[in-house]
């Protein structure tokens, strides 16, 4: 017996399969419009034209001739977020674990500073941080963009909350056992809530791969720059050459979600619990 259709579920799933087909389009266009000619990228229809690697072999091979070394400064965007993705877990997972099952004086304290830093907004800190980076001698170079995002609130605090979860008879059977305290944490802790730990660790990387502003702010060499603001740049000299630019919008889009896709179960296993 087929089941009636009902009306309003019937418009609710159109509604959403429209505003779905909204939101992919641009993403969809901007591909397409890679593998175009610039001249082609505005004059034909979505899937008119001639579709060539031109735009990628230029934006790698030939612009040198621009002065945009966007190989080089692609690999320093792996760099940077790799490093910053590292140090953000391992120090999320060593102090999440004093939080949660430690005890010290200034715990409370501690913890209301971690929700405080939560709260404000990122581009408050930009001015103190750059004239610490200027202090300390480190302007224009990798270490001005990595040291001051190697440790998160947001990552503390959600990998404490979720340790806070794991049963504590794990960690005696596990000192009953002479583990130490990054054996715990490596055995025990880390496995229970890898879950948590890919959202961390996912969000990082996409919040470094991505950063834009501090970057532009403290780097003067091109060779030096992260991807992102090398396409910023080279979008705004070369604006002729909107095929190279969708080309680079396209890597730069690629990284992220390739680690979605390899991750998206324990992505979606950590918001679930984080929600809870």
């Amino acid at each position: 017996m087929m089941k009636k259709i009902n009306p309003l579920n019937f418009l609710i799933h159109a509604l959403m399969l429209i505003l779905a087909i909204s939101w992919l389009y641009p993403f969809i266009w901007m591909v397409i419009a890679s593998f175009k000619d610039t001249a082609q990228i505005y004059t034909t229809g979505l899937f008119d034209g001639r579709l060539s690697l031109d735009n990628y072999t230029f934006l790698f091979d030939n612009s040198a001739r621009a002065d945009k070394p966007f190989l080089r400064t692609l690999f320093n965007s792996l760099f940077i977020a790799v490093t910053i993705t590292a140090s953000v877990t391992l120090t999320s997972t060593l102090v999440g674990y004093a939080v949660a099952k430690m005890q010290f004086r200034g715990q409370k304290a501690f913890k209301n500073l971690l929700i405080l830093q939560m709260v404000f907004p990122a581009f408050m800190f930009i001015i103190p941080q750059f004239v610490l980076m200027r202090e300390l001698g480190l302007i224009n170079s990798y270490s001005a963009m990595i040291l001051p995002f190697m440790m998160s609130a947001w990552g503390i605090f959600m990998v404490s909350q979720s340790f806070k979860g794991t049963p504590n008879d794990y960690i005696y059977a596990a000192k009953l056992d002479h583990a130490s305290l990054w054996g715990i944490l490596r055995h025990v802790m880390m496995p229970l809530n890898k879950s948590i730990l890919a959202i961390v660790a996912l969000f990082t990387f996409s919040s470094a791969w991505d950063n834009f502003l501090w970057p532009l702010i403290v780097m003067r060499e091109a060779e030096k720059m992260p991807f992102s603001v090398l396409l910023a740049t080279f979008s705004k000299s070369y604006g002729v050459y909107l095929g190279p630019v969708m080309a680079g919008a396209v890597v730069q889009t690629l990284p992220v979600v390739i680690l979605f896709i390899l991750f998206r179960k324990y992505f979606l296993q950590g918001m679930s619990l984080s929600l809870k």
